[in-house]
């Protein structure tokens, strides 16, 4: 039933990892993927060549995510990578064009993507090989980066395009905006005497 040649072989134990890792809890699986103690890895994240990973602390992988590593990728501290999202850092266009396509092939091409600290990547993203993406950037959801990305912007669409810088004021003044709000809707759940959960403020109506 199971092949015993040399690609067979070191690709199992890929296979066996991730199998394993879905009976486990977010935290758990940063640790089983060698990760740091503070990020946190949803179900079903598959990680290619993970020795080529580097990542920071409390960064947080969406379920059914896929990080190609295997032309070396890095991701910053504090960054979030969405739902389905799909990081690729290598390409085998040259070998389909040529049908040059098989296990092996010289065409491969492999080229690293940074991502840095403090980063939004939205759910069902593509980013494409050899991407930098600077510290503090927004990717909104079904973007496709195929192009180096700014520090502090906001990109959106295929192919991803700026449509908004911000400074520390701007984001000092959302901090102040949500807090507030939180704060608002915290104190009008204790006084309906309602669970206001261990984090953030609690959802329904609290428009008045």
């Amino acid at each position: 039933m199971f092949f015993d040649d040399e690609r067979s072989n070191r690709l199992r134990p890929q296979i066996l990892t991730e199998l394993v890792s879905q009976y486990m809890n977010d935290a758990e699986r940063a640790r089983f993927y060698g990760l740091p103690e503070s990020t946190r890895v949803r179900e079903r994240v598959k990680i290619i060549s993970p020795e080529n990973l580097k990542i920071g602390e409390h960064c947080w992988i969406g379920e059914g995510a896929a990080l190609d590593a295997s032309g070396g990728l890095e991701i910053g501290e504090h960054t979030s990578i969405g739902l389905n999202t799909l990081i690729f850092t290598h390409s085998s266009w040259l070998a389909n064009m040529t049908l040059q396509n098989h296990s092996g092939s010289d065409l491969i091409e492999r080229k690293p993507v940074k991502i840095g600290k403090g980063c939004f990547i939205g759910g069902l993203v593509v980013i494409m090989a050899g991407v930098t993406i600077g510290d503090f950037a927004t990717v909104q959801p079904n973007s496709v980066v195929a192009k180096d990305v700014p520090p502090r912007t906001l990109v959106a669409g295929n192919p991803a395009r700026v449509f908004q810088k911000y400074d520390d004021e701007y984001i000092q003044s959302e901090v102040e905006r949500v807090r507030g709000e939180n704060a608002r809707r915290r104190a009008l759940a204790e006084e309906r005497g309602d669970a206001t959960g261990p984090w953030g403020a609690p959802a329904g109506d609290f428009t008045e």
